[in-house]
């Protein structure tokens, strides 16, 4: 459901670019990802780093394409979100005592630790190539193309590689119950 609801956003401004185009719809997704973060802060008292992180580079790079009226800043900020998720998840795999994917699913699924880190470098390699993925279609694409690729293309391809993870997983976890 939580997945369903930071869509919101991201399904505005696609809306908002079909019907009145581009620089709307960058106004649109920095008005609805404010809302989205303030109404769930309202709600819970608190906000995701996460949440705020995507926040501050909409704004910032959706500012920057407004004041600038050049929409490469919006389409840059997709390949520098996936880098950064790259960038955490490649530092908790050197550095961090659990591995990112470890501390975001830990409460849910038992892994040995050797799956944790072999999911944690996958889920690197996958946020650092989406971005280069995303650049490529940038530089080769129109933008109406990016547009549905960004909605529809990463969506598609986030969700394979975590069915492909599920299935991964589900061979490797440790039965608590069984243990106990």
């Amino acid at each position: 459901m939580k997945f369903l609801i930071d869509l919101i956003p991201f399904i505005c401004f696609y809306i908002a670019y079909k019907f009145f185009g581009f620089y709307t719809a960058t106004g649109v997704i920095i008005v609805a990802c404010t809302l989205q973060t303030l109404i769930h802060w309202l709600i819970n008292r608190k906000v995701e780093k996460l949440q705020i992180i995507v926040m501050v580079l909409i704004w910032v790079f959706g500012g920057t394409t407004l004041l600038l009226h050049d929409p490469i800043f919006l389409q840059y900020k997709v390949s520098i979100f996936y880098w950064i998720m790259g960038a955490l998840f490649c530092y908790t795999q050197y550095f961090g005592r659990n591995k990112a994917l470890q501390f975001l699913l830990n409460e849910q699924i038992t892994l040995p630790t050797k799956i944790w880190h072999q999911l944690n470098i996958a889920w690197a390699i996958f946020f650092i190539l989406m971005g280069f993925l995303n650049l490529y279609v940038v530089y080769h694409y129109s933008m109406n193309t990016w547009v549905n690729f960004k909605m529809f293309g990463t969506l598609a391809l986030t969700f394979v590689f975590i069915l492909i993870q599920s299935i991964y997983m589900a061979k490797h976890v440790i039965d608590t119950e069984k243990q106990e």
